[in-house]
């Protein structure tokens, strides 16, 4: 099987589609460390919907992919769950 297409293209990705995912940028209060990176990942990534999670504490932001439009308040109350503020959407 080759890679190769009959208009001489090349691609090795999936021919099925995807949906196509959300991503919302949240500020979050109180992020010093790696261990407060783990912690707010590990919250805002349990929440139904949520396909990827990116911490950048020294931004003091949040990046989430998700199926669909995260609920604010379920991203804030996890956040606060694991010991942080978060502040709004940026």
């Amino acid at each position: 099987m080759s890679c190769c297409s009959t208009n001489g293209t090349c691609s090795t990705t999936a021919t099925g589609t995807a949906p196509a995912a959300v991503t919302t940028v949240f500020t979050v209060a109180g992020m010093t460390c790696g261990h407060c990176e783990q912690a707010v990942g590990k919250a805002v990534g349990a929440l139904e919907g949520v396909r990827a999670v990116r911490v950048d504490v020294r931004g003091g932001l949040v990046s989430v992919d998700s199926a669909a439009e995260l609920d604010d308040a379920a991203v804030r109350a996890a956040v606060d769950e694991a010991g942080y503020e978060l502040t709004g959407r940026a």
